[in-house]
């Protein structure tokens, strides 16, 4: 444990500290049953925090966390999420842990190293994301998805995500920052019909800090390596 401690610094465990308490008091405050949530959210703000410090298990723990929130997605027929958390974020969460445990920074298998991406490759990730987006949107209508637009919109920065972490770019934290947004706004609406899943909406919200904290604490690795 100690050593553990001693990796994260006091404002990464504060963060970590901060999230998962709040995450634990709007769970037993508006859900009290579903500790499916819980264990989903809990995962996936550890994940978040190891993902910040460039850590391949930050992506093993996001393979786990899609498995569920694919099932919660679920209950409320968000079947546009729970697709492209099974269909493409955990897939691509595999891809991303192979990337990052085959590219450590200098032999350090805790700290991948960070890339970045042409100008031609850049053309070709918004056109694949079009690409993307369009059938995606196609699959939902054909599911009766419900919040069409904003699920929508969630694969859009999804994949952008996925794809910049599979290719170890520090966008792909502010990539998930937006898409934290977006499933802010599509929570707040489940909500309304169900209050337990505000608990989903706060859940989101501290994957908000984690995912800003991480693009952060990238561009600093970015420069740290660069300079080295």
């Amino acid at each position: 444990m100690k050593k553990w401690f001693a990796y994260f610094s006091k404002l990464e465990l504060g963060l970590w500290g901060s999230s998962v308490v709040l995450i634990a008091v709007s769970f037993f405050m508006f859900d009290r049953t579903n500790y499916l949530t819980l264990v989903a959210s809990t995962i996936g703000v550890t994940s978040l925090i190891f993902n910040a410090k460039g850590n391949p298990i930050g992506q093993a723990l996001m393979i786990l966390f899609s498995i569920l929130y694919g099932v919660i997605s679920y209950s409320f027929a968000y079947y546009g999420e729970m697709i492209t958390y099974l269909g493409m974020t955990m897939p691509m969460a595999v891809f991303a842990l192979i990337s990052w445990l085959k590219n450590p920074y200098k032999g350090n298998k805790a700290e991948v190293q960070v890339n970045s991406i042409s100008k031609v490759e850049q053309v070709f990730m918004w056109i694949l994301t079009g690409v993307i987006t369009l059938i995606f949107y196609f699959i939902l209508v054909y599911f009766n998805t419900a919040n069409i637009l904003p699920s929508t919109i969630s694969v859009t920065t999804s994949f952008l995500g996925v794809y910049l972490t599979f290719r170890r770019n520090p966008y792909f934290a502010l990539a998930y920052a937006t898409n934290d947004i977006v499933l802010i706004v599509l929570w707040i609406l489940a909500s309304i019909t169900n209050v337990s899943y505000v608990s989903v909406v706060v859940c989101f919200v501290a994957f908000l800090f984690n995912d800003l904290y991480g693009f952060v604490n990238w561009r600093r690795m970015k420069k740290r390596q660069n300079m080295c």
